[in-house]
């Protein structure tokens, strides 16, 4: 059985999650337009939020230097903080593009990242919460990518290279993955049985039950039925869908946010 944390949620509060914003994809513009409705989200969730989960692939690259980290996002880091310093507690888990976290966002404004998921009561639903890749059957080429990566060597190797080289090469990659292509229509619904998640989501359900179980990473915003007393629901993107969840200590409820924040500069 999983160690599971305990938040308990006063009435009228709520838990929030969102995952994939990409800031940084597929233009500074576009990403700058976006990290504006972003803050504007976390504005209006302010008032009730007791929790919020950002569930990975905040950024479409993020690598901390020993004294320096990517440019830009100052908005949503700037938000962020004042959350935090107004007692809004938030969790950031890493994604397959912001891997590479380390402890910037818990030591600059006290938020705690995860890279694995995680196991929650909050009130009084379980609740089962990560970014999603690398887990399920298949795509064995992937996972064993993901653990040279997530090495402190590959990390280490990395910081070699001149910030300008690096962050350079890695907008370069971010140019030709799939959020940033996604007007192309790649993603689409498998069916329930070739759902890679959904079938990671039965195997932990038949080991140990929660009622929810909470991903990103697939693109898609998807609520569907692990058993009878459980449901798996993936939180989509922010690059076009703008979709995100709320949990109000009973009903747990996928919500499209409508932003009328334009990018004036």
């Amino acid at each position: 059985m999983s160690a599971i944390e305990t938040i308990p949620l006063a009435l009228g509060r709520k838990v929030y999650f969102a995952s994939d914003f990409h800031l940084g994809t597929p233009t500074p513009e576009q990403s700058r337009t976006r990290e504006r409705a972003i803050v504007a989200w976390l504005d209006a969730i302010r008032p009730d939020a007791e929790i919020i989960f950002l569930v990975g692939d905040v950024f479409d690259f993020w690598f901390e230097y020993k004294r320096s980290i990517p440019k830009g996002f100052i908005r949503l880091q700037g938000k962020l903080a004042e959350l935090t310093d107004s007692g809004t507690r938030i969790v950031l888990f890493t994604g397959n593009h912001d891997m590479w976290m380390d402890d910037y966002f818990t030591q600059e404004m006290g938020i705690p990242v995860y890279r694995d998921p995680r196991a929650y009561l909050l009130g009084n639903k379980r609740f089962y919460i990560g970014h999603g890749d690398g887990l399920g059957p298949g795509d064995y080429t992937y996972k064993k990518l993901k653990q040279v990566f997530e090495s402190k060597l590959a990390m280490r190797l990395f910081r070699y290279l001149h910030p300008d080289l690096g962050i350079g090469m890695a907008h370069a990659w971010s140019r030709r993955s799939r959020i940033s292509n996604q007007e192309k229509g790649e993603e689409h619904f498998l069916g329930e049985d070739r759902e890679w998640l959904m079938q990671y989501c039965r195997e932990v359900e038949a080991r140990d039950h929660h009622d929810f179980y909470i991903f990103g990473h697939r693109h898609l915003p998807l609520d569907l039925a692990v058993s009878p007393t459980s449901r798996y629901m993936n939180l989509g993107e922010w690059v076009s869908a703008k979709t995100y969840a709320v949990f109000d200590g009973t009903e747990l409820t996928l919500k499209k946010w409508e932003s009328s924040i334009i990018d004036k500069e």
